[in-house]
């Protein structure tokens, strides 16, 4: 199996976050968080001329904290990853819809035709060459040239197609630690949030809520937040897997139907 180059992937993760970390840093900077410092003044204010004033929940105040920018920007990271890695998938589906063998209905091929076979696979861009599809056949013809048996030739399809599984697998450890660092984050807000509020518990004593109240709706909000993240970033996860899982069953099924069942050893 071809190894991809690693390096050029990791720049771009790094880049990417780096850039996202900027982006969201200078929204939540000139944008969020003067608009909820306003919002939170107006309804201190209102709540001073009448006190039976409901505050409306406002999307500035709801995601204000430092616990919900940690999660935004860990949720772009992960969308960035994915797209990455949905973007190579397409382009390996692609190679699905070409008929590299020109395999017509009927013809057979002979341990001896393994070759022009090759060259017409070896004829392709090196990048189209790295894809599973071209390497799975590949390593089959070479199989076939060697032992002109059908049975390793399946054998060895299936061996790179589940390595090329477990590889594609291994690739999403990343976007899982994502998903699974998010609700942390949210869970590390609703104990600072607590704990403020422990902290102003003799202000309530005395009558003063305001700083409690504020305190809970860090720790609320920054849960709220980060759970509704979770739950789509974990749709998408999934979605990607499924991808996944279909062009490995798609490129063996491929194999099987363009070239193994027109083997013919002898």
């Amino acid at each position: 199996m071809t190894i991809k180059p690693f390096s050029s992937e990791l720049t771009y993760q790094v880049f990417s976050l780096l850039l996202i970390m900027i982006v969201v840093h200078t929204a939540y900077v000139t944008v969020i968080r003067p608009n909820a410092e306003a919002e939170l003044e107006y309804q201190a204010a209102q709540i001073n001329l009448d006190q039976d004033y409901v505050p409306k929940r406002s999307v500035y105040v709801l995601v204000r904290d430092y616990e919900q920018e940690a999660c935004f920007i860990l949720m772009l990271w992960a969308l960035v990853i994915m797209s990455y890695k949905s973007t190579h998938l397409l382009r390996e589906r692609g190679m699905l819809e070409m008929d590299l063998l020109h395999a017509k209905e009927g013809i057979k091929f002979l341990p001896q035709d393994t070759h022009k076979l090759t060259r017409q696979i070896q004829a392709l861009t090196q990048e189209q060459q790295d894809c599973l599809l071209p390497r799975a056949l590949l390593v089959a013809l070479h199989r076939f040239n060697s032992t002109c048996s059908i049975q390793d030739v399946s054998t060895a399809t299936q061996s790179v197609c589940e390595s090329e599984a477990e590889h594609l697998d291994s690739e999403l450890s990343i976007i899982r630690y994502i998903t699974w660092a998010i609700p942390s984050i949210g869970f590390l807000g609703t104990v600072r949030g607590i704990g403020d509020a422990l902290g102003q518990a003799h202000k309530a004593v005395e009558g003063d809520i305001a700083g409690v109240t504020e305190s809970l709706g860090v720790a609320f909000n920054s849960t709220l937040i980060a759970l509704c993240i979770s739950i789509v970033l974990m749709f998408i996860v999934y979605q990607l897997q499924l991808l996944q899982e279909r062009l490995i069953l798609d490129t063996q099924n491929y194999c099987n139907h363009n070239l193994i069942r027109h083997l013919q050893p002898k």
